[in-house]
């Protein structure tokens, strides 16, 4: 042992000067150790932190961790993005395919249903997926995760009842939430400095573009093929990313050790309160919009108060926690991050634009079907132009942030880009038979504000939240943009829901209303007339709410300003430095020993005459123990 130490400290006499903080430079010297075998590591490392962001005064690139070659990175990153793209993909995908699945089944009271079901769960465990990656490791979520959503893709794709379909989908997006959630938390963690200012651009496209495209691909297989191709693509496309992923998955030199939290240290309390939270509180506005007359009914009210309720003690738990372990059981919701104005705000920025956007993915598809005629394909088509502007809005969002932080600028303009788009297609929206082009300029503005949310709150999640809650950080962000998104499409099926039963109950007859799409060329004209009229009040009324919303969005994001306006690369250094100063003085992980440089070119990864490569590491150093090859640091 007094080898190990020694060997550490003349290692970092050699190294410090090249790659510590000035200012720590000095403590750096003298290796801490401290012995508390019974309180889990949880912390990424130094290592991690300087991955995060590894540019020096110089502009060399920190060697803790040694960089991916460009091809593997690029690989790397389609299999990622693509597990992310097909994860998002099928929130919108059945949009234009759902009324063939329900003329097949002969169900058309529930078949809202298949969608519903897949969001339930997508929105409700993002945050445990991200928690139970620090238990499993990234790779083994990631993989789990891929396998979860094919297998129950292509179960989905054999069902032979509406039932069937329904609860393949609700298991469909427990994988979908993994591939979500862990895609964006892995992306930082892989990339060096100079791909880093690529990332969130990289992450808001896919995550825009997917949600856009999924009308229009599903309409496309529905039209030239079946519905149930919808689900059958996720098969060989997943097996594909994830065999990708799997083979140019970095070893540990090019990847920053996280340390495995173990089972008895996550927070099931808090991700059960979570869960029942999230699930409810949607089930409860989509069961009403559903059917409109169980508002005042207990299957509505029930499930709201106890989501309601649930969330409240979320929030106590949460605080008794933080209060009660210190850090040392990894909270389902980190109060410090909730702490944090900037992360706070920009969450509900998150949340309160992801309400229209999705809102609108779902609702126009079935508009210019039912109001203007047209095929399930040409309804997705009509979405092309805002998918280019949310790929646009995302790659923007990253370039206006490359060099400076301005990322409360960004999100200002995603919502008054958003508000003015909501606003103008309430004005112009018209019970033509034709399609207002007008409208479909106008959701571009949905799209590209939308675009520039998506990349900035990603960049956002990075920049505030310290190395250690990164996961998490991710996560919640994740989880309430679609917990929005499913809040706006139940709003718009309820405004829907009683427009049609106010106006049109004495027009159609029961068979027509539940199948307007399928009915649409038996109708008569002054029928067509009445079900235009309908659809465009509803649209207008959803567009009331929408800028509603953003106008909230908009007083919310006045707290991501902040007079520190250090880049996002700035504040990822200074989380790097926090982090350092935590272990040094011994406030987070116990038995550790702090050093900060990698590996020579050409050193094995196991020990050698006993003595662990502790270079660019965190690692135990336990009194009277002797170091073996498991005790190179791992956070």
């Amino acid at each position: 042992m007094e080898q190990y130490r020694h060997s550490s400290r003349q290692a970092d006499d050699r190294t410090v000067a090249q790659s510590a903080t000035p200012s720590l430079s000095g403590s750096l010297k003298e290796i801490p150790v401290l012995n508390n075998n019974d309180i889990p590591d949880h912390t990424p490392t130094v290592a991690m932190a300087n991955n995060v962001n590894a540019n020096t005064d110089d502009d060399q690139h920190d060697q803790a961790v040694q960089p991916l070659s460009g091809w593997r990175f690029v690989l790397l990153s389609i299999g990622i993005s693509l597990g992310l793209f097909l994860a998002m993909l099928d929130t919108s995908i059945v949009a234009t395919s759902i009324y063939s699945i329900a003329a097949e089944f002969n169900e058309f009271g529930a078949v809202n249903w298949v969608a519903l079901a897949y969001t339930l769960t997508y929105l409700s465990f993002a945050v445990l997926f991200a928690r139970v990656s620090d238990v499993v490791g990234r790779k083994a979520a990631f993989l789990t995760a891929f396998a979860i959503f094919i297998a129950f893709s292509l179960g989905c794709g054999f069902a032979q009842s509406l039932t069937q379909l329904i609860a393949c989908r609700a298991l469909q997006g427990l994988g979908g939430s993994g591939l979500y959630s862990i895609a964006i938390i892995i992306f930082p963690e892989i990339a060096n400095a100079k791909q880093k200012q690529f990332i969130a651009g990289i992450i808001g496209i896919v995550i825009a573009v997917a949600g856009v495209l999924g009308p229009v691909l599903g309409g496309l297989l529905t039209h030239y093929a079946s519905w149930r191709w919808v689900f059958w693509i996720n098969g060989p496309i997943g097996s594909v990313s994830a065999l990708v992923f799997c083979i140019c998955w970095p070893n540990q030199s090019h990847r920053p050790n996280i340390e495995r939290r173990r089972w008895k240290h996550l927070d099931y309390v808090g991700s059960l309160l979570l869960i029942a939270a999230s699930v409810l509180i949607c089930f409860a506005f989509q069961n009403g919009a559903i059917d409109p007359t169980q508002w005042g009914h207990a299957v509505f009210i029930a499930p709201l108060i106890v989501g309601v309720s649930s969330a409240f003690l979320l929030v106590a738990w949460s605080i008794f926690v933080e209060r009660r372990w210190n850090g040392r059981l990894a909270a389902a919701i980190p109060m410090r991050l909730m702490r944090n104005r900037v992360y706070l705000c920009g969450v509900l920025n998150t949340m309160l634009l992801g309400f229209p956007y999705l809102l609108s993915v779902f609702t126009f598809p079935i508009r210019f079907q039912v109001v203007h005629g047209k095929s399930a394909l040409v309804s997705g088509l009509m979405l092309l132009p805002m998918l280019a502007a949310s790929a646009s809005g995302s790659a923007a969002a990253g370039y206006i942030n490359r060099d400076k932080n301005r990322l409360f600028e960004t999100l200002i303009l995603a919502c008054l880009l958003m508000l003015t788009g909501c606003g103008l297609i309430m004005h112009n929206a018209k019970p033509s038979e034709a399609i207002e082009s007008r409208v479909l300029g106008q959701l571009v503005l949905i799209g590209l504000g939308f675009g520039l949310s998506a990349a900035a709150s990603t960049m956002l999640g990075v920049a505030e939240a310290p190395i250690r809650e990164h996961a998490p950080a991710q996560g919640i962000i994740a989880q309430l943009r679609i917990l929005g998104g499913s809040i706006g499409i139940a709003a718009s099926s309820a405004i829907l829901g009683r427009k049609t039963r106010d106006q049109l109950a004495g027009i159609l007859t029961p068979e027509q209303l539940g199948g307007l799409a399928a009915q649409y060329s038996h109708l008569t004209p002054e029928q067509h007339a009445a079900v235009r009229a309908t659809y465009t009040d509803a649209l207008r009324e959803d567009m009331i709410v929408c800028c509603a919303v953003l106008t909230a969005a908009v007083f919310f994001t006045l707290g991501v300003n902040q007079a520190d306006r250090a880049s996002v690369a700035e504040r990822q250094r200074r989380h790097a430095v926090e982090e350092r100063e935590r272990l040094r003085q011994g406030n987070g992980p116990k038995e550790i020993a702090l050093v900060d440089q990698a590996p020579a070119p050409g050193v094995r990864d196991g020990p050698a005459n006993g003595v662990p490569p502790l270079l660019g590491s965190l690692a135990p150093a336990r009194e009277g123990d002797a170091a073996a090859p498991g005790d190179a640091a791992r956070v």
